[in-house]
């Protein structure tokens, strides 16, 4: 198969990553696999096999989707250069590959990465899914949550998973750093909770003080912002800011707790990487995503959404409890099975050849 990739960028996020490894994967298995961009930011190793296009020249027409349907129209216009399968990801990039796709009879799969009801849905995705989205031969979701919205708007939806990109790493047992981790990008900081985290943290970190919170992620003003805050709730000292970091692996494997404090998700990678690395986890169970992953107690602590006084409190007994930290952390690898890359770059490779077989 010819399959191009289609996102804005590869910057570091959950998007991004999960396109670098499900490219990776059909380079290895030997098809032909494009990722195409429209601004600059490559964060992720990908295969020598997998062929970068970069539309990344603003010229006259900045805004990235406008710019990014010309450029695949041009592209696209000669016929060698036409895949088989456009899988675009994120929002408004379905606004670029469906009508491309329509006008010269490629195949297209537009793949969602947050829920329905997340906070930045507008008019123009309101459009897109409620006008456009019928002409696409798929829609990829990442939750059962999604699937009755998602079906009234196109006749062929299936639920993709995110893959895990971490193999289960070292014993669980092994000794570990007293940190909480936390990950994501600290301008998108409302988004992630990391406003919370710190108030949150605040409560209990006083009271342990040879314990420490990293978060890590990059964001220029987001962790000027998150600095105040700390040093205004008094745990300036007890909170450690990475920036961004490419041995995200590492990290986690070195650590104790991982924490998801977000207001809303589609099916968070990082936590599919805490647990690969044997973190104990604690999260929100948010609207959709991390009910998906933990099982309560037993993979993981789920905390009633954005209740910031039953996340303290539950965050407090991993701290003291070892026993619960290392009982999660142990059944942690149970979460993970439906989630490797061979069986989600399985179930892609089905849905590649699903819609190729389906009649226009």
């Amino acid at each position: 198969m010819k399959i191009d990739f289609v996102i804005g960028r590869l910057k570091a996020g959950g998007a991004e990553r999960v396109v670098s490894i499900v490219a990776n994967y059909f380079a290895e298995h030997n098809h032909t696999v494009r990722i195409i961009t429209f601004i600059d930011g490559d964060a992720y190793e990908l295969d020598p096999r997998v062929e970068r296009i970069r539309f990344h020249k603003k010229g006259l027409i900045k805004p990235a989707i406008i710019r990014g349907f010309f450029s695949l129209l041009k592209f696209y216009f000669k016929s060698k250069n036409r895949p088989d399968i456009i899988n675009s990801h994120i929002g408004l990039m379905g606004y670029t590959s469906i009508p491309v796709g329509r006008m010269y009879n490629i195949k297209v799969i537009n793949s969602e990465h947050m829920n329905h009801l997340h906070q930045n849905v507008d008019f123009p995705m309101k459009f897109l899914w409620n006008n456009l989205y019928k002409y696409a031969d798929a829609i990829t979701i990442l939750t059962k949550f999604d699937l009755a919205f998602f079906k009234s708007r196109n006749k062929k939806v299936v639920v993709m998973e995110n893959p895990c990109s971490f193999d289960i790493g070292k014993s669980p047992t092994n000794i570990r750093e007293k940190v909480i981790v936390a990950v994501g990008n600290l301008d998108r900081y409302e988004h992630k909770g990391f406003d919370n985290l710190i108030e949150i943290a605040s409560r209990v970190l006083k009271n342990h003080v040879d314990w420490k919170l990293k978060i890590v992620g990059g964001g220029n003003y987001g962790m000027e912002i998150l600095k105040n805050m700390a040093n205004e709730y008094g745990i300036y000292d007890q909170v450690i800011f990475t920036g961004f970091r490419s041995d995200i692996k590492e990290i986690l494997s070195n650590a104790e707790i991982f924490i998801l404090s977000s207001r809303y998700e589609g099916l968070p990678m990082v936590l599919l990487e805490a647990l690969s690395q044997g973190l104990a986890c604690i999260s929100y169970d948010c609207i959709s995503g991390p009910s998906e992953i933990l099982e309560n107690n037993v993979t993981g602590l789920l905390i009633a959404d954005q209740d910031k006084d039953a996340m303290a409190k539950g965050l407090e007994r991993l701290i003291l409890d070892d026993n619960l930290r290392n009982g999660l952390r142990e059944r942690s690898s149970t979460a993970l099975d439906k989630f490797s890359i061979e069986r989600v770059g399985q179930k892609w490779n089905n849905l590649f050849q699903d819609i190729l077989l389906m009649q226009n």
